[in-house]
Order: structure tokens, then sequence, then C-alpha cells
């Protein structure tokens, strides 16, 4: 485990707390229940941005702190535990992200201020199936003179409703699978012919399928060059990765947490159950998987801001990593806890959903292995 410095030491504890009275899980139980269009909270998020969450990677000339992605999985880590839902990962992580990495000077003033108070969502729509496949884009990007024409369909947008714009991966040149050709846009939502359709999901959070009909938008609207933004998008996915690893390695931990609890409250034949060795072997187990997920997304973040040569080869490591980790964790919760497990009435289901969800997003453990014998060997 990397020590934490002292700045972040103090966002970790103000995190923790926070989370812990403001934005425990039965505040998501009470969002879910009210059926939201957004899928959040704006008292919630309201909260998140004077805390200053918001502007946490973005630099201050531009209205942020620029404390770095490691810092900034301090605080996915602990809103993990609480499965707060928020635009925190999709805006200020996520589409901050693309803005720095690939906006003009006149993009980034005019968004990174409003991403960091929280006035605006902005998205990356990247998928157009169910499984991710960031080579495969088919939306097309028409380019005639000075404007482009979007027409096509995106799946799965994080806070897709909420979102004030998204940074759109469409195609300008080339077939499906090239990985030339690709262009990334920043599309408002206000834009006529684009349609959002709300999803309903396990994980209850604010996702949207987007439909482009003829959307017009002007070519200076464009991050990186036309034809040459794969790339971009590759490392801003990357950042994506880690940034979700950080907040899966909440939810697990706090999925041990309870179990652990529960191992050593519940009583059967006269003794707590965690005395039984199977069980008590198993959260062994669970132990030194986390820590070694632990180890793999820190790695990944502190190689993120440093720019590290291997940090794709990291962050898909991370990504793996959590994913099984989580995936075990939140079964086993389920079946420790038995019957109670299965029902709604206990939180352990929302561990679960929100784990699976999270294991697709932005590339499974089937994705990142290959990607990882693809790209770097083994």
């Amino acid at each position: 485990m990397t020590i934490l410095n002292e700045e972040q030491t103090m966002l970790q504890d103000q995190a923790r707390t926070w989370v812990r009275e403001q934005a425990p899980v039965s505040r998501f139980r009470t969002m879910r229940d009210k059926h939201s269009d957004i899928s959040f909270e704006q008292e919630t998020w309201g909260a998140i941005c004077e805390l200053g969450w918001g502007g946490i990677l973005i630099p201050e000339q531009y209205g942020g702190s620029g404390l770095g992605y490691r810092t900034f999985g301090v605080v996915l880590e602990e809103t993990g535990r609480g499965l707060t839902a928020s635009p925190l990962f999709a805006s200020a992580l996520v589409g901050a992200s693309a803005l720095l990495l690939g906006a003009s000077e006149d993009m980034k003033r005019a968004w990174l201020p409003r991403i960091a108070a929280g006035s605006s969502v902005v998205t990356l729509a990247v998928d157009e199936g169910s499984h991710h496949a960031p080579e495969r884009i088919a939306l097309s990007a028409t380019v005639s003179g000075d404007s482009v024409t979007l027409n096509g369909r995106k799946s799965l947008v994080l806070e897709g409703i909420a979102a004030d714009a998204l940074i759109v991966a469409a195609r300008t040149s080339g077939e499906v699978g090239d990985k030339n050709g690709i262009s990334l846009f920043l599309v408002e939502t206000n834009a006529p012919g684009l349609e959002r359709i709300k999803l309903s999901t396990a994980d209850a959070r604010g996702y949207a399928d987007i439909q482009f009909n003829d959307v017009v938008i002007s070519t200076d609207a464009a991050l990186a060059e036309i034809d040459g933004g794969f790339e971009l998008l590759d490392a801003v996915l990357d950042c994506a990765r880690a940034g979700l690893a950080a907040e899966m390695m909440g939810t697990g931990s706090e999925a041990f947490d309870r179990t652990l609890d529960y191992l050593k409250n519940r009583v059967q034949f006269g003794q707590a159950i965690g005395s039984f060795q199977a069980l008590g072997h198993r959260a062994a187990s669970h132990f030194m998987e986390l820590e070694l997920a632990r180890s793999c997304v820190e790695a990944a973040l502190d190689a993120i801001d440093d720019s590290q040569a291997d940090m794709s080869q990291l962050c898909s490591l991370a990504k793996c990593q959590m994913g099984e980790c989580l995936h075990d964790m939140t079964n086993d919760m389920i079946q420790i806890h038995g019957g109670i497990g299965m029902t709604d009435e206990f939180d352990a289901g929302f561990f679960l959903k929100r784990a699976r969800a999270c294991e697709t997003m932005f590339g499974n453990q089937s994705f990142h292995r290959q990607r990882y014998i693809s790209n770097f060997g083994i």
C-alpha cells in the first residue's frame, strides 16, 4: 500500500466522514426508491461540489485544485464504500480528463470551470453495443467545410440524462474496427437531432442511450485532430479505468468489512460462524485479494500522475484484478449472509449489482486480459 501524503490523508478522513454521515448506503436506497430521472440527488451532488471534489483534477487556472489522479482515487474509494450516486466519476474524472488531454484552450476555459463547480456535467459517449469495444466505432461524422454531421447511436452513456455535453467518439473515415478515422467531438445535449433515452439498470444509476439524427456541430468542437482521435480516446479510457477501479476498491472493501462483521457476530451452534475454519479461510483469501488489487489500483493512478510509459499496462491490470476481486467478494457476501442476503431489504444485493455493472464498464476482465496480451505481452 502506498503511503498517503498529509493532504491525501486529510481528504480521505473528510471523505470517509462525509460518506458515513451524509451519503451512506441507506441514502442510495432512498434515491433508488424515488425513481429519479437523473438517478442521483441534487442535494448530494451539490454537497460534493461544495467540498471541492469536482475540481480535484482540474488545474487552479480553471477553478480546480489540480491534485491529481491518486488523490482523486482516495475520494472515489470512499464514495464507492457508500455506493454514492453522483456525476463525480463520469464528469469530474472522465469528462474532465478528455478536456484536459485534448481540448483547445477556448474549450477548456468554457467547460472546465463549470465541471469543477458542478454547474455542468460532461460525460463520455463511446460504446455502441453491450460490450466495450472502443475500436468498433460506427457512429458517422461527415465533415463538410467547417461543419460536422453526426448520425448513429451510443449505448449506456454514464449520466447521459443529466449531461450538459458529451464527448462523442465518432468515425470520420475508415471502416469499423480501424483505429484510424476515429475523432472526438464535444456535443451539447440540447443540439437539435440529439435524443436521449433513459435506461433502467440493475445498479439504479443514470445511464442513457443517445440517438444522433443529423446533429450538426462545428469542426471547432473537435478534440485532437480529425481522424486522429483514437490515441486520445485510449488515454481517456485508461484514466477512466483506473478511477473506476478505485471506486470498485471502496465497494469491495465495504462488502468485505460488512461480511467480516457478520462472521464475527452471527452465532450458530453456540459459536461465531467466523470461527469455522472454512469461513475463516475464505475471509483471509478475500483480504489478500483485496490488498493485491489495491496495489494494482494505486500503481495505475500513480502511473497516470507520473506519465509512466507502462501506464496503459497498469490500468488494464488494475481494472482486471479489481473486477475479479470484487466479483468474488460480492458473490461470497451474498452466500455467507444466506437467505437474508438475497432480499431487497438487506443491502448486500446493492453491492453485487453495482459490482456487475462496474465489471463491464470500460472493459471487463476478458477484455483487459486480451488487451494486456495483445499490447504488452505476458
